[in-house]
């Protein structure tokens, strides 16, 4: 299983519309991608933002690079999405991952 780890940043008053937004319809959507196997969501109040990690799980690289096409750790963040951060990542890192309760 691969982990494919991104952040973003958001401004506090839109935090929780982002997490919304994510929660309700983007990470729906996932699960009809071919190879997607569940995430993680994750945020951080800062001082003057809030941190957002998301880790999304992948059954291969195969998947992801599907998903998110030949430049496979090219960030995938939509226009609706783009809207709530103040800035994100170009970029997403992976990682193997191996579950261990």
């Amino acid at each position: 299983m691969i982990g494919r780890v991104w952040r973003g940043w958001a401004k506090p008053e839109q935090a929780g519309a982002y997490e919304k937004l994510l929660t309700t319809e983007t990470l729906p959507a996932l699960h009809r991608v071919p190879g997607y196997k569940g995430s993680y969501f994750m945020r951080s109040n800062e001082a003057d933002e809030v941190a957002i990690v998301e880790i999304t799980f992948w059954e291969s690289m195969a998947a992801i690079e599907a998903f998110a096409g030949k430049d496979s750790t090219k960030a995938v963040v939509p226009p609706e999405t783009q809207v709530f951060l103040t800035r994100w990542d170009d970029r997403s890192a992976h990682f193997e991952a191996t579950w261990c309760p």
